[in-house]
């Protein structure tokens, strides 16, 4: 791998989950009202072939991620960022897609794509064990938490269908389509009882959309990078989005133009897809091609 010229790609869904060469890069993140900046990068992944979708612990120092292994197998591993250490969650015969931290901080979720075809959402406990299955029904790409028992999921569609939004409950298998034509970027949105999601209203036209759990209201948050749909929220309501070499921020309660994130440090980053923010506001994980 280049030393720290970083250079990155990203992982485009489809029902056999096409995947690039890709790297993660930690970086401190900073900041402030009305500026943002990252420094000190550092190649967390540094193994050839995919590794992508990172998402963090809300209370450890460990960033996890899908990775695949010498048999084009996806694997979940987590890295900690204090002791620098590599382990993996998970070991199987099937592929495992976006690891995400449940709200109850026991277990975690992810796709898991099996030989047939099929791709379900299933929980694996922290510790490692054998999953439990949660939803079989459905071919599912990206998932978010609601609460403990209430899922978005982003769900394929057959024969040339559109991708959907669904609101599920699990309990009762309550399942309700909220929108069609939907990116992959689905987010909690800190201190709300809201989701995030981009809606591709038209090849040209890419918004930023949330929906509200509790009234239950779809609302425009932003519109996208043209584009360009990889984005995450950071702990004092900001949003992050990946456009191509650069990074750019958006504060949605007073801004409706992007700013560039300030690089301080000499880079020649390219094709950066998905981000992720730690709770504490102070780590930034960047996928970019090898």
């Amino acid at each position: 791998m280049k030393k720290i010229l970083v250079c990155v790609g990203f992982l485009a869904c489809s029902s056999a989950f096409g995947q690039a060469g890709s790297e993660i890069f930690l970086f401190d993140l900073h900041l402030r009202k009305d500026h943002v900046s990252v420094d000190n990068p550092k190649n967390i992944t540094n193994h050839p072939g995919y590794d992508n979708q990172p998402s963090f612990h809300t209370d450890l120092p460990i960033v996890y991620y899908s990775s695949f292994n010498e048999e084009g197998l996806s694997d979940i591993k987590f890295y900690n960022y204090r002791t620098e250490e590599t382990k993996a969650l998970t070991q199987t015969r099937e592929r495992e897609y976006s690891p995400t931290l449940t709200l109850d901080k026991q277990f975690i979720s992810c796709i898991i794509q099996r030989e047939n075809g099929a791709q379900d959402l299933g929980k694996y406990p922290l510790d490692g064990g054998e999953p439990t299955v949660l939803v079989n029904n459905l071919t599912i790409g990206y998932h978010v938490w609601a609460d403990n028992s209430h899922v978005g999921l982003f769900v394929l569609g057959n024969n040339n269908e559109p991708n959907e939004l669904h609101y599920l409950r699990l309990p009762t298998k309550t399942d309700t389509v909220l929108a069609q034509n939907i990116g992959r970027s689905l987010h909690k949105i800190p201190d709300e009882t809201s989701f995030s999601f981009v809606h591709k209203v038209s090849d040209k036209e890419w918004l930023i959309k949330k929906y509200n759990t509790v009234t239950r209201e779809i609302s425009q948050i932003a519109t996208t990078l043209p584009g360009n749909e990889d984005m995450c929220w950071t702990s004092d309501g900001k949003i992050l989005m990946s456009g191509n070499s650069k990074i750019y921020w958006l504060d949605p309660k007073t801004d409706v133009v992007w700013k560039e994130v300030q690089i301080t440090f000499p880079s020649t980053m390219k094709a950066i897809s998905r981000l992720a923010v730690n709770a504490a506001g102070n780590k930034l994980a960047v996928v970019m091609a090898e």
